[in-house]
């Protein structure tokens, strides 16, 4: 159900109303497809930036939910990078049908006052009676936000990676149902203190991680039905990064503080440092204390699969190695060594131990260029190996799809030619936004929710710990720390600073 919130559905404590129902069913206020103010999902939307933009956009839409609430600590700038030439620009004119929106912006025209006036237009405009239009409220500050905004349902995060734990954490506490990009957090500790959040208070909670792709049902079925045989090896690879990554040292030009960025709200939980914008908008993946890398940004989608497909649980082993930097310091050739920014490639290795359903697996990722050797079955077809793929290893065959698991076959063409598929058993997600509400209503659970995505997580926080330390790591998730090394431990945590605990 909803959280039980009575002021805003016109309730007060002393109604007899109040203790029968927060929500009037459809049934008294409407025909079909008539969504009642009273059922809709009251969201605040924090992270204002361009992917922020790109979903809020897409989940505008919705009748079942209300944006009542914006935040981001940037008011208004033009200077965030894109995947493509005007691009945010171009999709919020088409949006808001508004072919001048957004006129004279140098790149992503992003921040709260974006974001607020996106929510105000397409309200405003979708709506023909001036008194019924939602109002939307901006924010720099989600704590400020929690604290004013008492009739907020759920906390939808879309901020850069290092925040997302603290402030579904303070959502949770406060009794809101909590979605957010991945990841969970860039800090393993904070996934563990969010899986706990969630099983405790029984709020609905999901990370976006393609939880809505058909095909890993699919490759599934395939599997289960034997077409590989037994899985023994999986592997992805990636083309990411496309940020800047591989930096041996923070930035020590002094930089002026645009005007209406608010640095300390920026920063967070991380600890303090002089505002530079080689560490914000869309760069900050790169960063150990901000971001997640290259398998951070890109391996939930593929991870959520895999781990899907074949029930992995939590790994017991995981090693890396990475790309490294020579400079030359008085005419001599000087290794550099890294301690503030994730590599420009790396190669990372998990070991699963076998369940009762499958063998023992070895997960490899590859970033930054790199991909497995060609196949002897690519070979036959006269084809390379892709840019970006998943492979699964089997001892009577081999399944390659796209990054994701998408467009799934066996190789060589022959034998996906003379397959025949086994019956759609298995059942096809919904979207993931769909998902969400159904959980905010306490219908269903999302199927990526912060208890049953855990192990996921948890095994990509343990890959971004392996490429910092030099070893092959024994993992224990019981106990929730390695077990050969002090220095890879220390890496599990963060100290917060004061006021922006979990």
């Amino acid at each position: 159900m909803l959280s039980s919130k009575v002021n805003r559905r016109g309730f007060v404590a002393s109604s007899a109303l109040a203790t029968v129902a927060t929500v009037v069913p459809r049934s008294v206020l409407g025909g079909p497809g008539f969504v009642p103010p009273s059922e809709k999902i009251h969201i605040g939307y924090v992270g204002c930036g361009t992917q922020g933009l790109r979903q809020l956009m897409q989940a505008l839409p919705r009748q079942e939910i209300r944006i009542v609430a914006v935040c981001d600590p940037n008011r208004k700038s033009d200077d965030y990078p894109e995947w493509g030439p005007r691009e945010i620009v171009s999709k919020v004119r088409a949006f808001l049908e508004d072919p001048r929106w957004g006129e004279g912006a140098r790149g992503g025209l992003c921040g709260r006052e974006v974001g607020l006036e996106i929510v105000s237009r397409y309200y405003a405009k979708a709506s023909d009676n001036a008194t019924e239009r939602p109002q939307c409220r901006a924010y720099s500050d989600f704590r400020q936000m929690l604290a004013d905004e008492r009739d907020l349902d759920a906390v939808y995060i879309m901020t850069p990676d290092h925040l997302h734990g603290v402030i579904a954490a303070r959502a949770l506490k406060a009794g809101k149902h909590a979605i957010t990009h991945k990841p969970i957090s860039n800090v393993l500790q904070e996934v563990r203190i969010l899986r706990d959040l969630a099983q405790q208070t029984g709020l609905a909670t999901q990370l976006f991680c393609a939880a809505d792709n058909p095909d890993a049902a699919t490759i599934a079925e395939w599997i289960q039905a034997g077409a590989i045989g037994q899985v023994r090896e999986v592997h992805n690879w990636s083309t990411r990064p496309f940020w800047p990554q591989g930096m041996t040292e923070y930035p020590t030009e002094k930089v002026p503080l645009p005007d209406g960025f608010e640095w300390d709200l920026w920063l967070g939980p991380a600890q303090e440092r002089p505002y530079h914008p080689a560490y914000t908008h869309a760069v900050f993946r790169g960063w150990y204390d901000f971001g997640t890398g290259a398998l951070g940004d890109m391996g939930h989608y593929s991870f959520y699969q895999i781990f899907k497909i074949l029930g992995l649980g939590s790994p017991v082993s995981v090693e890396a190695s990475r790309s490294q930097f020579w400079r030359i310091e008085n005419y001599t050739w000087k290794k550099q060594i890294n301690r503030v920014s994730y590599p420009r490639a790396s190669l990372i290795h998990w070991e699963f131990p076998s369940s009762d359903q499958r063998s023992a697996v070895k997960l490899h990722w590859y970033d930054g260029g790199l991909r497995p050797e060609l196949l002897a079955e690519l070979e036959v077809d006269g084809l390379d190996m892709p840019e970006e793929g998943m492979l699964f290893v089997g001892d009577q065959g081999k399944i390659l799809a796209g990054f994701t698991g998408n467009n799934p076959r066996l190789i060589p063409q022959k034998r996906m030619k003379d397959f025949q598929p086994p019956p759609k058993r298995l059942p096809r997600p919904a979207g993931e936004l769909d998902q969400f509400i159904r959980a905010c209503r306490g219908e269903a659970k999302a199927d990526a929710n912060f208890v049953s995505v855990y192990p996921m997580a948890e095994t990509i926080l343990l890959g971004t710990i392996a490429v910092r330390v030099n070893q092959k790591l024994r993992w224990d998730t019981t106990r929730g720390e390695f077990t050969n090394s002090a220095e890879a431990n220390a890496l599990i945590r963060r100290e917060n600073r004061p006021g922006w605990e979990l």
